[in-house]
């Protein structure tokens, strides 16, 4: 049943990623793929929720939080991406320089990357998937209350930050109001978190405890490559001395009390 199913999304999660990638092709806009990939969560979510053999309570569960998380993620990338287009995020804009003349083809298999992972990254919700465990266990409810908690604080997070760029007053400074104030990467803190909350949700399950690698990938990810590091960097070259005063000041991830300059 595990392989079958692994399997399945595996083939699914391909043709998603190679549907998205002829689309931007298309749009010469290689930046959808952000949004796709977290969409691509509910669809392997429903997947397994589907052809699972666990406790359909705990299958609802599961995909009910999966959804709520991948579905506003989503919409909230697919937005800021259509705001900017035709201009391409400035990750994709370097990785073109990478792939010299290969731009297709070097995004073509970055696309099938992010499918794999998808895959490899969905695991606990597959282990809740196949638990046949005939009692939702207290843990999975403290998880699930965990993950609300969390989503709560990304979308406050996604929301002031969304705020502050609307006002034109705010043009190259840098945003330190509300949960900005306390952490550089508030949103990136609460990604992070919201994982961990899906692994305790399926650590109680048969073998779930192996999963804690997804959170794990997912913090490593945001803090040493495609989160933090790009943000910064992008952010320095945009707005100089005053985001290396912010850096100072806040807290790079987990949200802290600014310090007092002197």
């Amino acid at each position: 049943m595990i392989l079958q199913l692994v399997a399945t999304s595996f083939i699914i999660n391909g043709l998603i990623m190679i549907g998205t990638w002829l689309f931007a092709r298309s749009k010469n806009n290689y930046s959808v793929v952000d949004a796709v990939w977290s969409l691509s969560f509910f669809v392997t979510a429903g997947l397994y929720a589907l052809l699972g053999d666990g406790l359909l309570e705990r299958r609802l569960l599961m995909l009910f939080c999966t959804s709520i998380w991948s579905l506003r993620l989503g919409i909230f990338l697919s937005k800021r991406i259509y705001s900017h287009h035709p201009t391409e995020d400035s990750r994709y804009a370097e990785l073109r320089k990478g792939y010299g003349h290969h731009v297709e083809r070097g995004f073509f298999w970055f696309f099938q990357y992010q499918a794999y992972s998808v895959v490899i990254l969905s695991t606990p919700f597959l282990f809740m998937a196949l638990n046949k465990i005939s009692q939702i266990s207290s843990l999975e409810y403290f998880g699930a209350i965990l993950f609300f908690l969390f989503l709560i604080g990304e979308s406050i997070a996604d929301y002031q930050a969304n705020n502050f760029k609307k006002d034109p007053h705010n043009k190259n400074k840098v945003c330190n109001v509300g949960l900005w104030r306390y952490s550089r990467h508030p949103n990136y803190f609460f990604e992070s978190c919201i994982w961990f909350s899906f692994f305790i949700m399926a650590a109680s399950s048969p073998y779930g405890i192996y999963s804690l690698y997804a959170p794990l990938l997912i913090l490593f990810l945001l803090l040493k490559v495609t989160g933090v590091p790009m943000s910064e960097s992008q952010s320095l070259k945009n707005r100089g001395e005053a985001y290396r005063l912010y850096q100072k000041q806040t807290s790079m991830f987990i949200p802290w009390f600014p310090k007092i300059m002197r």
